[in-house]
């Protein structure tokens, strides 16, 4: 079985992550293994639905295995983390676009690439434990394998305050945020998982869901709102600092952790993306940021910092969060010319 189990149960396509000890998190290869699977069951009559799971209680997927891509780029060789991402992102696009219904269960850590592989389907179904989360700003990098889509797709200007102050999301948060669909206790998913298998019906996830619980994030939107209306990471920034209110303090506490540059560019595309909203377009813009990412970003500074040497003291290259130049957020988010993300061809 390995790091994840793949196999036709009753009428739906099962998809397990398998490695709960590393919170399973996304492979390569494990990324490569769920493209195939969707390529095959596509147009496979046997196939009525898709169902994404993981074992273990602490996560369904708390991100990507970045080890390998740590210590590729710190000896200069680029090259194995844009392949990473350029295939993750075919998958993620093929999830989003997948022609059949797409259930997902979703406990503990959901977060970055667990997003890409968990909250693209049409069921998205989270529980009493869930926690999700597009932390990247915190590792130097910006919110991506489609997750900037559904940040800009969230009310208001949620998506600028998720993505940048790397802020989980209760099971509330994540359904009033877009992120998830359905409620359902956790302790029924047994039961709703074995109603799917064997009657190959998505619509049983109506039947199993429940009212939400509360979403704080709904107490705090007009405040969100009126501080991340601006138009660049320096403006959110100012407009935060002329109000002592313990929101704004809390908030500018969080953005402190991240790196100024990962939080300038997510503005920057968070505000692209409203103009064209596909999941296409936000694949290819996070591609020009993760293609040069381990070249010229924070990247391998905020992940020496948090799993490497753990000192949580990463030195960002732009030491001031309101003066992040404007040109070195171009330069991350120029096209790439023929190195861009081709997913349409690849696609076809």
């Amino acid at each position: 079985m390995g790091d994840i189990d793949i196999r036709i149960d009753g009428k739906v396509g099962r998809i397990t992550l398998t490695r709960p000890q590393a919170l399973n998190a996304l492979s390569y290869e494990m990324c490569l293994k769920i493209e195939a699977a969707l390529d095959t069951w596509r147009d496979d009559d046997a196939v009525a639905m898709i169902l994404l799971d993981a074992l273990g209680e602490r996560a369904f997927c708390a991100g990507g295995d970045i080890a390998k891509m740590y210590e590729t780029g710190r000896s200069g060789a680029f090259d194995y983390g844009q392949k990473f991402w350029r295939d993750e992102y075919r998958m993620n696009a093929k999830l989003f676009e997948f022609p059949k219904p797409v259930v997902s269960l979703l406990q503990g850590f959901t977060m970055g690439g667990g997003v890409g592989v968990g909250c693209h389907g049409s069921h998205r179904v989270v529980g009493e434990s869930s926690q999700i989360a597009m932390p990247e700003c915190g590792i130097g990098l910006v919110p991506d394998v489609g997750g900037s889509l559904l940040l800009a797709r969230a009310p208001g200007r949620l998506g600028e305050y998720l993505g940048t102050t790397c802020a989980r999301m209760n099971a509330g948060d994540a359904i009033h945020a877009g992120f998830a669909d359905y409620f359902v206790p956790e302790a029924r998913w047994q039961k709703l998982t074995a109603t799917l298998t064997s009657t190959g019906d998505w619509t049983a996830v109506d039947q199993f869901a429940e009212t939400p619980p509360d979403a704080p994030l709904c107490d705090i939107q007009p405040d969100i709102n009126r501080h991340f209306a601006g138009e660049t990471l320096g403006d959110i920034i100012r407009s935060l600092r002329t109000e002592d209110t313990e929101f704004a303090a809390k908030t500018l506490k969080s953005l402190g952790r991240a790196s100024p540059l990962s939080m300038a560019c997510t503005v920057e595309m968070l505000h692209r993306l409203r103009g064209q909203d596909t999941i296409r377009a936000a694949l290819a813009q996070e591609f020009r940021f993760t293609f040069r990412a381990l070249e010229h970003s924070d990247f391998l500074e905020g992940i020496r910092a948090a799993i490497i040497d753990k000192d949580k003291s990463p030195r960002w290259q732009h030491a001031d969060m309101t003066n992040v130049p404007a040109m070195d957020v171009s330069k991350m988010l120029m096209p790439l010319g023929a190195d861009e993300l081709k997913l349409e061809e690849e696609l076809a």
